[in-house]
């Protein structure tokens, strides 16, 4: 029997619960899970500002975690470069996520693939979503320097 393939894509700066139940969710979905990391120069064009973390460090950090068969960094001339490569049975998206989606069905079936498109559930979005963290820690640089010194 053929193992099940899961890709996602994600820019996973500043990992947090989110991240990791999205990750969770899209590895429930098969047996092997690839995960593109997003280059800083694509979360630029995206999301008009450079990640807090470099493409690097976030690849580092998403590897270090072991919660993936394979992390790699996306590819800058194609952005189906890891659709073409991994041939995944399921693509999941995250809740939020919309560049690049709108064609990916047509892509799929450009590329003759059979890939079913999953848009998961989000993890508490009202807390665990990057922008809203990234405003919580410049709001309140006072409780998140007591939360690192407690270690959280």
């Amino acid at each position: 029997m053929d193992k099940k393939k899961v890709l996602i894509f994600g820019t996973f700066d500043n990992f947090h619960a989110g991240h990791e139940f999205f990750i969770n969710e899209a590895r429930n979905l098969g047996d092997i899970l690839y995960v593109v990391i997003a280059r800083d120069e694509t979360v630029k064009k995206i999301k008009g500002h450079e990640p807090e973390q470099t493409e690097k460090d976030r690849l580092k950090s998403l590897k270090n975690r072991k919660i993936a068969d394979k992390v790699i960094l996306g590819s800058l001339t194609d952005k189906n470069k890891a659709i073409k490569k991994f041939k995944p049975d399921f693509i999941a998206l995250g809740y939020d996520q919309f560049a690049f989606t709108y064609t990916l069905e047509k892509t799929l079936i450009d590329l003759k693939l059979d890939s079913k498109i999953i848009r998961l559930n989000p993890y508490k979005p009202d807390i665990y979503k990057s922008s809203l963290l990234k405003k919580t820690t410049k709001n309140e640089p006072t409780l998140n320097k007591k939360r690192d010194k407690i270690g959280a």
